[in-house]
């Protein structure tokens, strides 16, 4: 999915746990903004990542999340190719199919409860379009932060499907890292985590976790509380390091899902620009020349369609952005 749009999310502050010391387990909420994907019958994502009070969740640095969208009324996802530096992106359904195709030559279906991670590297170009089965798209596209010394590795792509693990009640789709004795072989170059969770109605679920990790809750339906503060549908709850658990309570009376984020924090400087990630504004206008003018991205085939052109790029440098502590 390409970056079409950045501006502010709002945050507010989750009470603290009865049960927790003050200050360790407050939670800060982000509230998405709506972002459209552009044309008139286009779909619109709900952002909760990047924010202007949080840039990263672990490595995680982008959030989008989608749907439930009628394809008959919006016209569906089509993504026409576009480049990607420095990250990795993670594309992951709940209901619907995606075509990609990238420039390695892969050509994939993104299905529910099946991951596709491509890790963009040094560069890479690709497209995503909805297809004619789908008449319900709902999902989420992730983007993870590569770390200086692999920001420039090989483009990849990888594809998984993450056996549900049920614990009591609760149905866990482990798709990167660990969680609730499930473990994805997915590569990912920080420690990370991402897994669905699925809460039946008025349910509790404690999980042990690593208490390095940050960790964010995304909220696809219900309402759920995440260490004593309440989330509602596509709010993304945050939680700093330190606790070995997390205690998830479904307040709804239907079934609730949720996307599980997290990893230890990551410390350096990213400039985020577009589809871009890289370190300094030189970084990112090398990345756009040669997106600009053919070079270093290969080429997606298959699609009908002309490549997105990169935006004017803003007259000011651009500031690198790391979390406030």
């Amino acid at each position: 999915m390409s970056d079409v749009q950045a501006g502010p999310g709002q945050v507010r502050h989750g009470p603290v746990d009865d049960g927790e010391r003050a200050g360790k387990t407050r939670v800060e909420v982000l509230t998405p903004r709506d972002v459209p994907l552009g044309g008139p019958r286009a779909m619109s994502v709900r952002r909760t990542l990047p924010q202007r009070t949080r840039t990263l969740i672990g490595a995680w640095c982008f959030a989008d999340h989608y749907g439930p969208d009628d394809v008959a009324r919006t016209g569906g996802m089509d993504v026409a190719p576009h480049p990607h530096t420095g990250l990795q992106t993670v594309s992951w359904l709940f209901s619907g199919e995606i075509e990609h195709r990238d420039s390695l030559g892969s050509h994939a279906l993104v299905r529910p409860g099946e991951l596709n991670l491509m890790t963009g590297g040094h560069g890479i170009s690709h497209s995503e379009v909805s297809t004619p089965r789908t008449t319900v798209l709902h999902g989420v596209q992730l983007w993870v932060a590569l770390p200086d010394e692999h920001r420039h590795t090989a483009p990849d792509f990888q594809h998984h499907v993450p056996e549900p693990v049920h614990v009591d009640g609760a149905v866990i789709r482990v798709f990167l890292g660990a969680l609730a004795g499930a473990v994805s072989p997915v590569r990912t170059f920080t420690p990370l985590l991402g897994a669905e969770i699925t809460l039946p109605a008025q349910a509790s679920l404690t999980l042990s976790v690593d208490p390095r990790f940050e960790h964010g809750l995304l909220v696809d339906r219900g309402d759920v509380r995440l260490a004593g503060s309440l989330l509602r549908p596509a709010e993304l709850g945050y939680l700093r390091p330190g606790a070995g658990t997390l205690t998830l309570r479904n307040e709804s009376s239907q079934p609730a899902r949720t996307v599980l984020l997290g990893g230890t924090p990551f410390e350096e400087e990213i400039v985020m620009w577009w589809n871009f990630i890289g370190r300094s504004s030189q970084d990112i206008a090398q990345a756009r020349r040669d997106w600009t003018e053919g070079r270093r991205f290969g080429e997606v085939t298959g699609y009908a369609g002309d490549p997105l052109p990169a935006p004017e790029l803003p007259t000011v440098p651009l500031k690198p952005r790391r979390n406030r502590h």
